[in-house]
This record gives structure tokens, sequence and C-alpha cells, in this order.
């Protein structure tokens, strides 16, 4: 890394009791301006005298355990649902809180459960009536009656949750043995409402040195539920089960005009994960959440700024219903969001956020024992992460960025304190020479999924910042784009249908397993939306499907643009049709300067539908790689794209081939995969960054049609200034 002029600010350092001298000393060396205090420390009076802006950590619906322990009816509840129950005879009975954890929730026996609680027939669909089953609460049964015997049965219960799912990862991870069990209280509550707002005033007057209140978050967590074991049973970082309750069911009847089942919400037990395709119901009940909350939140901001504090917002923990890509968030008022930064795809997702005053990152390693244990070296995380994001802030800087947890932990790791100080300071020089600069693109591509704008930069994410098996294909897609020098849009199926596809957009990219909301499943049977992607196409525009794009079977297709694609996939149905079309290219434009690439799961059985289908990779019997005209536009298939660095080549090829700007290619270019280029003509300037651990020689393109030759160290970045084409 290239040794930079040091530098101080715009770094925030957690704090930790009894280490005082130490802090200061890191804060020399990193150059920070801000501490943070964090869940389970204090910060000292001494600390916050020193020179630095006090960030303050504050729980809304959590942490006040003798308010919560007075109201125990206006703890948050949720839906959940029971495994599923095969009847064996005509009387079944369900233990419906077998596999929970019942340190963290409880069974809502003070709402009427023959009204709030719903009994399935899983084999049929059908509900079963109140009458045919009865509860024993004594022992958390349910007793069916008149069940078909070898028909599946599962119970859609309310609950209560005891303990809020953050505090108690944090409890199990770090062993805090008996320290009180946080419960979550729910603002839509009388008492709770009112309460929220009366102790953040009497907080502000206790706390008049904090400069920036850290909500953490406000009202709703995502959902996170927790097995017998006390293991994660089931986690999705955009569920809205948690901000469920019987006065919630009867507000959003009253607004909405219709009532939610049970069922709206527990989903057959994948609860509405963002890869569902979203009902209406459930979109309406989004909605509805967001609203209540955006107003709610927006009294707490203005008492906070009332005190003359900033109002800062973790994009995590209780988030939901704060979208920041939401219809409302803009009316909430918040000054600033900080999130977990875990590569370039988070980072974006960060500091892309509209309607604040300055983002900030929180970078990883988190400085628990788990990462930080002796024998571990975390400078190799802390490497990775920061060459993943430091691509995404070239494109988007964030304002900020900082760490979390116990800083006596990494402070036993001398190299990890001397590769942050280097991290730092290049930080800050990145952020003053291209903060509020647009950064050169050129091309323009739109992700198209069921979400849409609302979950920007948020596809195929299961838990926060975890890669899984089925996610990781097309996970890599966005990851690319994080960094890469292309305007990057997100719009949604029903935005096409209602509006087409923008004017500026050269390239969509349609990705996912079929049948999820990031594919499409049932929507692509709309003939406006196939129809209105079609004309796009056949004038001139580029599509680009991932997986299983526009996947389901209708009308003997699998892909419904398939005609688009040049390609379809293998059902089974139509085995007894040759399929001749197999023979690859030798040369082509997607494929130039990459030898090697990575489809990861890929989807299998993908084939031609005609000879003007181009394959550029084969093999096992399936299409991996092709392309194909449609029109006077392109279609291109790919099995799938995990991240990397030619993966990411592979894209921006194929991207640029798509829309027919093979030929802009190469203006501001570096030949070698591990290194990029990025221009700013506004400031005169580009950086040629080695985005690699090891040292590399690229050509480069400097967007005036020269090329010159360059060597860079490991992860080392050049600044050049571009020439005047006159």
């Amino acid at each position: 890394m290239t040794v930079m002029k040091k530098t101080t600010g715009r770094v925030t350092l957690p704090i930790e009791e009894n280490f005082l001298k130490e802090t200061k000393e890191l804060m020399e060396r990193w150059g920070a301006d801000a501490l943070r205090d964090s869940d389970g420390t204090t910060m000292e009076e001494e600390m916050k005298r020193l020179n630095a802006k006090i960030y303050t950590t504050y729980f809304v619906a959590r942490g006040r355990n003798a308010f919560a322990e007075q109201h125990p009816e206006e703890m948050q509840q949720l839906y959940l649902m029971s495994t599923y129950h095969t009847a064996v005879d005509t009387e079944l009975e369900v233990d419906f809180l077998q596999g929970y954890f019942t340190e963290q929730i409880e069974p809502d026996y003070r709402h009427d459960p023959k009204k709030w609680w719903e009994v399935i027939d899983r084999t049929t669909g059908k509900i079963i009536e109140s009458s045919n089953w009865e509860l024993n609460q004594d022992h958390d049964r349910l007793l069916v009656h008149d069940a078909t015997p070898w028909h599946e049965y599962t119970v859609s219960f309310l609950a209560y949750m005891k303990w809020d799912p953050t505090q108690m990862y944090n409890h199990i991870t770090n062993d805090w043995g008996d320290k009180p069990h946080d419960i979550p209280f729910d603002a839509r509550q009388p008492h709770s409402n009112q309460f929220v707002k009366d102790y953040l005033q009497d907080w502000l007057k206790e706390n008049p040195d904090t400069d920036v209140v850290r909500f953490t978050t406000f009202f709703y967590h995502f959902t996170l539920i927790f097995n017998n074991l006390g293991q994660e049973k089931f986690v999705d970082w955009f569920g809205y089960g948690a901000s469920v309750s019987v006065a919630a069911l009867k507000a959003f009847e009253q607004e909405k005009g219709y009532r939610l089942r049970p069922e709206d919400i527990v989903d057959q037990g994948y609860y509405n994960t963002a890869f569902r395709v979203p009902s209406k119901a459930y979109l309406d009940y989004i909605d509805f959440i967001q609203k209540f909350v955006a107003r709610e939140v927006k009294k707490l901001v203005d008492i906070v700024h009332e005190s003359d504090k900033e109002a800062m917002m973790f994009l995590g923990d209780n988030w939901i219903g704060t979208e920041p890509y939401g219809t409302y968030f803009k009316e909430m008022g918040m000054d600033a969001v900080v999130g977990s930064v875990g590569d370039g795809t988070t980072l974006r997702l960060i500091s892309d956020i509209p309607n604040v005053t300055y983002t900030e990152g929180r970078f990883l390693p988190y400085f628990f024992p788990d990462t930080f244990y002796e024998g571990n070296d975390p400078v190799i995380e802390a490497n990775e992460n920061w060459l993943t994001a430091r691509r995404a802030l070239m494109r988007k800087p964030l304002d900020r960025i900082g760490y979390g947890g116990y800083p006596s932990l990494p402070y036993k790791f001398p190299q990890f304190i001397d590769y942050v100080e280097k991290v730092t300071d290049e930080f800050r020089e990145i952020y003053s020479e291209i903060k509020d600069t647009k950064p050169y693109s050129g091309i323009k591509v739109a992700i198209l999924n069921a979400w849409g704008k609302l979950r920007t930069w948020q596809t195929h994410i299961v838990a926060h910042g975890k890669s899984y098996k089925q996610t990781y294909s097309y996970y890599g897609i966005v990851e690319a784009l994080s960094g890469a020098a292309a305007d990057v849009t997100f719009i949604s199926f029903d935005d096409v249908i209602e509006y087409g596809v923008p004017n500026d957009v050269d390239v969509i990219i349609n990705a996912g397993d079929a049948g999820t909301a990031f594919s499409g499943g049932i929507r692509w049977k709309d003939e406006r939306l196939v129809s209105a992607i079609r004309e796009w196409v056949y004038h001139g525009g580029g599509f680009i499907g991932i997986g299983e794009p526009s996947a389901i079977h209708h009308q003997g297709r699998y892909f419904q643009l398939a005609n688009v694609l040049g390609v379809d996939k293998e059902l089974g149905y139509s085995l007894s049709t040759n399929k001749y079309v197999t023979e690859t290219l030798d040369h082509h434009f997607i494929t130039e300067d990459v030898t090697t690439y990575d489809f990861g799961e890929g989807s299998k059985y993908v084939y031609a539908l005609s000879d003007e289908t181009d394959i550029i990779e084969y093999s096992d019997g399936s299409i991996r790689l092709s392309t194909a005209p449609f029109g006077k536009g392109n279609g291109v298939y790919m099995a799938g794209l995990p991240y990397s660095h030619e993966n990411t080549r592979l894209l921006m090829r194929a991207m640029f081939h798509a829309a027919g700007k093979e030929e802009a290619f190469n203006k501001w270019h570096a030949s070698n995969i591990h290194c990029e280029v990025h221009a700013y003509p506004e400031i005169g300037k580009y950086v040629v960054m080695n985005n690699s651990s090891s040292r590399q020689e690229t050509d480069v393109y400097d967007g005036s049609g020269s090329v010159h030759r360059m060597t860079l160290e490991p992860s080392e970045f050049i600044w050049e200034e571009i020439r005047d084409e006159g």
C-alpha cells in the first residue's frame, strides 16, 4: 500500500472502559475525530472530554426493562408457524412451540387465539374452522379434531418476543452470563408510544455531552428467531415479522380496507423473505408499516434536533420500516445513516442513500473475540474488506468510516493497528479528491426484479453480509457493479409495466433462480411486461439474463424471454426434440481478454433455440455463456456470476456487447483484470487502482485514445492528470 501523508478526521473509533490512554493513541494514529459506545459499553467522563465528536448509542424500544416489565401486554409480537405435523388418526396434538427458543418467545394468550390464530391443512391448503381445534394453554399444545389421517397440519400463532434478538446474539457470543435480557416493547401501543418520547427527552437532558444520537435503530427488529438450542433458526434481514401485533392488524384493516390473515405473514413458513415474489397484501403491509414508522421516527428526530444534536440511524438491528430507499424515508429528517460494510455492495448500499447529510460505514472486522484471538491474523480480513470496499468508494464515497466492538482486542495486534492507520489515511485522500464529483461511466445498467429501487443494492441478501450457496452466483453481479465504471439503477416489474424502460438505460439485467422475486416467477406471465422488454430490446436495447431469467413454465416456454436470449431451459418435456446447436465460437468480444471465469452453481440444461445463437461457453451438455441478436438489440445469457476480478471483466464486456457499444469499451480502461481505471472529468483527474495484494503491470487507456504501461505495487493506486485533448 502506498505510504500516505498523515491526515485526520472522518473516522469513528469505538470506546471501552479503562482504555483511555490507548484510546488517545488510537485516535492519533487513525486520525479519529469521533468516539462511539456500543452495546455493552459505557463511555467514561474522561473520554467525553477528549477532542472528539461523541456518538451515543440509543435503543428506542429495548434496554428499558423497568418500563417493559410494567407493561408486559405491550411486548413486541410476531406471527410464527409450527413445524408440519402429520395426522395418523382423526385427532392430532400439535406442539406448536417445538423447535423454538422459549427464552425468546412465549405464546400470546391475551388475545383470543380463536380470532387471531390459524390452523391449516397443508395437504389441501384449507383453513380448519376454529370450532375444530382447541388449546391446552398449560402445556402449550393445540388439539385438532376431525383431522384427515395422513394430511399435514400447521399452526400459525401469535407470540410475544421477550428477548431482543441482537442483544440475545451479543449475549451468547460474548458470554454475558447473568446480564438481564432486553425486553422489546411496541411503539404502536399507547404506553410505549408515550414512553419512547418522554424517555428520550429525559435522556437528552442527562447526556449533554452527546453530539450524535446513534439510534440502533428504532422500533422493529428484522426477523431473527432462535431455535430451542439458542442458535439462529430463521433470519431475514428484510423481515417485517416482528412488526406484527393485534393493534397493527386492526389499524391495517382500518387503513387498507381489508383484514390480513396470519398466512399473509407466515407465508407457508417462508415468512415473505425477499426471495419470495411479494403478494399485494404483503406489499400493502410493508407500505403500512413504513408509513407508521416514518411518522413516529420524525417525532423522535424532532426532539433530538430541539436539543441541538444530530440524529443518526444504524442500518441494521431494529431498522424495519426505515428502508432508506423507500417512499417515506425522507420524511424522517435523519441527519446521517451508518451501516456495516462487508464489501463493495454493502458500501454502495450506504453511500448511495439519499436525503441525509452524511453517510458512514462500519468496516470489518468487528472487534470481537471471534476474530481477535491468538493465532489468527485479522489483517487478512481487514485487507480483503478494504480492497473490495475501496472499489465502491471510487464510484460513490462514504463521508465517514469507523469500526465497532472492543478496541482492547485489536490493540494486542500491532500489525492490525498499523494496517488500519494506512487505510484511514488512504480513505481520507480518496474522499478529498472525489467527494461530490461524478465519475465517468461508459454504460448504464438497470437491475430488474420485483423490488426495484426499494431494495437498491440489496439483491440476493439473506443475512446481511453473509454468502449462501444458492446466492453467491447472483450476488456477484451487484458486487462487480458496485465498483465498476457503470451507472447502476434498480427497477421493478411494475416500473416497466407502468412507465416502460427508462430512456437512458443501455442494458437490463434479470438474474436469479426461477420463482424468486429476483427472477420474477409469476410476474412473467404478464403480457405487458414481456411485450415491453421485447420491444425495447428489438429497437436496440441490451438484455442480460443470468441463471433462470424470466423463468416460469408457460405456453411452451420456460424462459419467457427465450426469443430475446436465444436460449431456453430443458425441463424434461422436450427431450424428444433434437437440439443440434452446440458448437462454440473460437473468439468473441465478451471473452476477448478473459481466460478463466466461473459460473458458480450455474443453471443447467440450457440449450440454443437456433443457429442464430452464438455459444461462447458450453459444458456438461449445457450453455453457460451465449449471445443472440434480437432486432437491433442483443440478448446475453450467463449461467451464473460469482464475484471475482475475472467475472467483473466478463460482465463489463457482456454489457458493452449487449448494448452495441463495443467500440467504447476501452475509453478509460486497464488491460489487467486486477486493475481498474476511474476517471473524473470534472476535476481533470483519473486514478489507476491495483485491486489485488500482489504487484501488477497493466496497459492504461487514458480516455484520449492513448495507451501507456504502468506498474503498481500491491493495493497501490496512482492519480494522473487528464490530458487536454485540444
